[in-house]
Parts: structure tokens; sequence; C-alpha cells
């Protein structure tokens, strides 16, 4: 077992879900239907046509689930909830049933000593919010507040942790600009107000958490360091305009009021869909910020007509790669601390680490034991990582690996695993691997 440099006493180790990707039972018990529910039912859409109406089926088994986190020794769950849940159509009062359902997850997390951390928004918007324009309309932003004002005034008094939005940039780009998610649509840059109206919204939503009393509130981005495929200016102004759009246009707002330079891009000037008072409402102070990582992100400069983009993105070379195909690299993640606690300084919340994993398909052997240390090396490397920035000055407060449990990889279905709990989805059987039973070994010599 490889030696874990030990984290400050009161560091917080978890592990993350989210609702579309577990919960299954999709049309129980008055849930509406969300974007995802009708991208994976158009053909083309998902690999081999997979859908989640069954996925983990964590809505009648979150007892079970619960106790494996119990068990796996995590001080805090990171789970989301799902807004067609709350409200079918995005709007109006609250389903009953759907906030119940929480309301026991919940109850049944405290009563197992751990925190609940939940995400408020992670991808499944109300289909018929997508009807009147999603994220490109900027009511959506208000309705998200009223959603959140619902969910706060039921859950606020019982959880500690609260998060407002997931990788609103992923949402944006694999949604909105090149139609690899849901909703599906291929606007490219135009698809640049949905950027702006999650952040809106995340700001609404932050300012309804505190007056419900929520007592820690972040917003979690998805970040990767960019780095230049060569020495080249070409290639350094590339990565400069990709941190940009992935970093700064989802983090400048937030902590610092004010957009980056968007000219790399072609815009100039205010931007038309920003109205006054907007940046106001989404600087607001937070208690922490998310940090989702998986890899850094090599970036070329495009040959001329090839992008209406300022990159290209390339492959790194002569690395181990996951079985989703993305490097290993678990540097990146102590220069992505780092690089946010330089580049913000005073601005800057403490950081949490909220996902961090790998797919690798490793399943059960002859006697049923899941021999996953590709996974065991891949998060070693990675704790090692946080250990370094947080040691080089960087105020890292926890660290929740991605995921409990294999479940509904989005576009790729069923196909990538990324759990440290194996599921067979015929039978829904969990199995902890290798990698559960070492991450609750790390996490007891932490506390020693």
């Amino acid at each position: 077992m490889a030696a874990i440099p030990r984290l400050p006493e009161g560091f917080v180790w978890g592990a993350a879900t989210s609702a579309f990707q577990i919960e299954g039972a999709a049309t129980e018990d008055g849930r509406g239907r969300s974007i995802w529910d009708t991208f994976t039912a158009t053909p083309g859409k998902v690999r081999d046509g997979h859908t989640a109406a069954t996925a983990c089926d964590h809505y009648h088994r979150y007892e079970a689930d619960v106790a494996l986190l119990q068990r796996l020794g995590v001080d805090a769950y990171r789970f989301s909830i799902a807004w067609p849940r709350i409200q079918p159509d995005g709007t109006g009062p609250a389903n009953e049933p759907g906030l119940a359902f929480y309301d026991r997850l919940v109850d049944a997390l405290l009563a197992a000593g751990i925190a609940p951390m939940p995400t408020l928004f992670h991808w499944d918007l109300p289909q018929a919010l997508e009807d009147r324009g999603g994220w490109l309309d900027r009511d959506t932003a208000h309705r998200f507040a009223e959603y959140t004002a619902i969910v706060a005034a039921r859950l606020a008094d019982r959880v500690p942790h609260w998060i407002t939005l997931n990788e609103p940039f992923e949402h944006m780009a694999l949604g909105y600009a090149l139609g690899q998610h849901a909703p599906g649509h291929t606007y490219l840059l135009d698809a640049l107000p949905a950027a702006h109206h999650q952040l809106l919204a995340h700001g609404l939503a932050t300012a309804a958490l505190r007056a419900a009393g929520a007592p820690h509130v972040m917003l979690t981005n998805s970040y990767t360091p960019a780095i230049p495929y060569s020495g080249s200016a070409a290639d350094t102004e590339a990565a400069r305009a990709y941190d940009t759009l992935h970093r700064r246009v989802f983090t400048d707002p937030v902590l610092l009021g004010t957009y980056p330079d968007l000219g790399s891009f072609g815009l100039d000037g205010a931007l038309p869909f920003i109205k006054d008072g907007d940046l106001a409402a989404i600087n607001q102070p937070l208690d922490g910020l998310g940090v989702n990582y998986y890899n850094p992100t090599r970036v070329t400069a495009p040959e001329p007509g090839q992008t209406p983009l300022p990159f290209e993105l390339a492959e790194f070379e002569h690395v181990n790669t996951t079985d989703f195909g993305w490097p290993v690299i678990p540097s990146g993640l102590t220069q992505t601390l780092l690089d946010l606690t330089a580049d913000y300084g005073d601005a800057l919340p403490p950081l949490w680490v909220t996902e961090n994993g790998c797919s690798y398909g490793t399943g059960p052997d002859a006697d049923g034991r899941i021999r996953d240390q590709a996974r065991i090396d891949y998060l070693e490397a990675h704790v090692k990582a946080v250990a370094a920035a947080v040691d080089q000055g960087a105020d890292v407060r926890g660290y929740l690996v991605w995921s409990l449990l294999d479940n509904f990889e989005w576009a790729e279905g069923y196909h990538q695993r990324f759990g440290l709990v194996h599921v067979d989805f015929e039978t829904q059987e969990r199995t902890p691997k290798d990698s559960f039973d070492r991450y609750a070994a790390l996490i007891r010599d932490q506390r020693r």
C-alpha cells in the first residue's frame, strides 16, 4: 500500500454521483421529463441506445447505497437533486413525492454520520423549460432560483453543504455548442448565452440559499490546464484562448464580477445578453469552489479556415489512458489547484475537489473479486497530487471520488465504469471493487 501524505486535520473525504445517472424511476411519483430523457430516446444519440430509465435503481435502493457509503467511511456524499422530480415542468408548486425522496435520503445520510452535499443542477433540465428556450432563455435562471428556494425551504435545516451547478462549461459546450449531450444543439459560439444564464442562475440560487439559512454554498466547475502543443507563439495563444473559454468565462464573473476579454473569439465590447445588475448578482460571496478534474487539455493553433474557434485540441503522446481514452496526468490536478490559487488570490474561496475519477471496465474474476488495480493507482496518484498542491499553498478542504457506483455515463450509456462499486445492470447487484477497500483504508489512515 503506497504511502499517502497526510492532508490537514478536518479534511473531508467523500464520493459523488448524480441523479440522472443513478436514480432510475424515470416516470415514478410525478417525476417530469428531462432533456436527457428526450435525448436518450432519440436514435443515435446514446451509444447502443442505452437509457437511464432504470440506471442503478438508486431511487428504490438508496438505503443500501447509503450503507455502502457508511462502510466506505466517507465524511460527505455529493449527490444531485433532479429538478424534474421537484417541479415536473420546471415551474409551479413542488411535487411532494419528489421532495419526500430527498428528505428520506438526507435523513438516511445524517443517520449514517455522512454530510449531505446536494448539487441542485447536474444537467437534467426539465424538458418543458427547454421547449421555451432552455438555458438560452434568461427566464430559466429565474425559474432555477424558484426551484432552489423550494428545495432549500425543505432541506436547508439539515444540509451543511450546497452546490448550485455542476460543470456549466460542459453543459454549454457539449449540450448547446457541439450537440454531443442533451439538448443536442450545435450553436458553437452562439451558445454563449447558455453560459451567462447558468451563471446568473448560480447567483440567484446562491441568494435563495442564503435566505433559507444554507451555511455553505459552492459552485462546481470543471478545470483542466490548457497545455500548448508546442512552444510556438501560435500554440501558446491557442492555449490561452482555450483557457479563457473553459476556465475564465465560468470563474471570473463568479469571483471577480467581470468577464474576461473575448476578443480572440471575435467578440469585442459588451455582450448583448448581459443585462444591468447581472454581474453583481453572479458575484456572490462563496464558501467554496468545487473543482472537477480528470485530465489536462493539449491545445494547438488551428489551420486557417478549419474551425471558427481560435484553437484545436490535440492528443497527448506517450501517456497512459483510461478506458475513456482520457490521459492519466495527476500533476495536472496539482497545477489546476495552484493556478487557481495564484490567479485569483484573495478572491478565491477554499477549494474542494468535487469530482476526480477514472473509467476502467474491470469486472469480477472467477471468484467474484474485482481487482481494479489501475483505479487504485489512479486514485492514489491524484490524492498525492492534492497533497502536493496543499504543501505548496493551495487551500483545499476536501476530495470526493467520482463515482460511488458504476452508472449511466451520458452519451456513452453503460460502456464506461467509473465506480468504486461494480453494478450488474441486469440484476442491480452491487459488488465493491478492490479500489473501494483501498479508498476506505486511505480514509482510515488519514484519520489516525
